[in-house]
């Protein structure tokens, strides 16, 4: 009746609330994008085991025709081979392989084939009938859900991109010619956008950022990826070190900075490792100072230094 209409009006209330934005225990959504030999794969390996310390818990979904296990000398590592066509469901599939299985560190080698690859989108649009520009609608969601099923992945992911010389046409002399202007990653335009953390790595294996939402590497000099790269990466993702491996990571810090923000960020184990704080500021003040180390004195804090 009439009475009952005004309740189709009636919408549902929607509770929101402020809260403190924190970044604690999130994990690592990056790319490694480089030319053929640059150590893509090898250095993704060095990545993941700074990241989880355990071999065990990491998986490489390799389409690179087995490159994947040229390292097994490094650990014990997973794979899980895929081979054409290399659509988005099989590499969606292989995604969820891992996660079901605890992996914590997902190795994507390569997310090219996804794109352009015998099966991968690109080819997938070639081979349909019809209106181009309607056929990338229908395609374009099962690219996304690929894309999404990484970005929502518990794991961290480190996918590897191929890149190939890029070219635009320049006029010279009255002729249009083709110029080189870089290498130009092989996927979707944009999906580096999808990424916290994007390494270029050249043929001599030297990485740079080329995207940094981490502030880790951003206008940095050049590097060398290594475990410590993953380390570093692991710090920023907040994960919580037990106490052995805080011990660990004081014994290896190299400046005051990073030791300063080892003790902000591990207040769990920051009583008990008071003295490992202090004797490795002395070491690291010694080594700057070139100076014999001295008896650290009571009551001093790091905080304070």
């Amino acid at each position: 009746g009439q009475n009952a209409l005004p309740f189709l009006f009636i919408s549902k209330t929607i509770h929101m609330q402020l809260r403190k934005a924190n970044r604690k225990n999130t994990s690592i959504k990056m790319a490694l994008q480089g030319p053929s030999g640059s150590g893509k794969t090898y250095s993704a390996l060095l990545l993941a085991y700074g990241i989880t310390k355990d071999w065990s818990k990491i998986a490489v979904i390799d389409s690179e025709n087995g490159s994947a296990e040229l390292y097994t000398q490094l650990g014990d590592y997973n794979c899980v081979p895929i081979q054409a066509p290399y659509t988005p469901e099989k590499y969606i599939e292989a995604i969820e392989l891992c996660n079901k299985s605890n992996i914590e560190a997902i190795i994507i080698d390569s997310i090219s084939h996804e794109w352009d690859s015998q099966g991968g989108i690109l080819d997938i649009h070639g081979n349909m009938l019809g209106n181009s520009f309607t056929n990338w609608a229908k395609v374009t969601p099962r690219h996304n859900a690929f894309v999404n099923n990484i970005l929502t992945s518990k794991a961290h992911i480190i996918a590897t991109i191929r890149t190939k010389q890029d070219y635009v046409l320049s006029e010279k002399n009255g002729k249009m010619v083709p110029e080189k202007v870089g290498l130009k990653a092989i996927t979707r335009d944009g999906v580096d956008y999808e990424f916290t953390l994007v390494l270029d790595i050249n043929i001599k294996h030297n990485a740079v950022a080329s995207k940094d939402r981490t502030n880790l590497f951003m206008d940095k000099p050049e590097f060398r990826i290594n475990e410590k790269t993953g380390e570093k990466i692991k710090q920023w993702c907040g994960i919580n070190l037990s106490l052995s491996e805080l011990a660990y990571e004081i014994s290896k810090v190299e400046n005051i900075e990073d030791l300063r923000t080892l003790y902000r960020e591990n207040p769990k184990h920051r009583d008990e490792l008071e003295p490992d704080f202090m004797d490795r500021r002395l070491v690291i003040e010694s080594a700057i100072n070139n100076q014999p180390i001295k008896h650290k004195q009571n009551g001093t804090s790091l905080n304070n230094k």
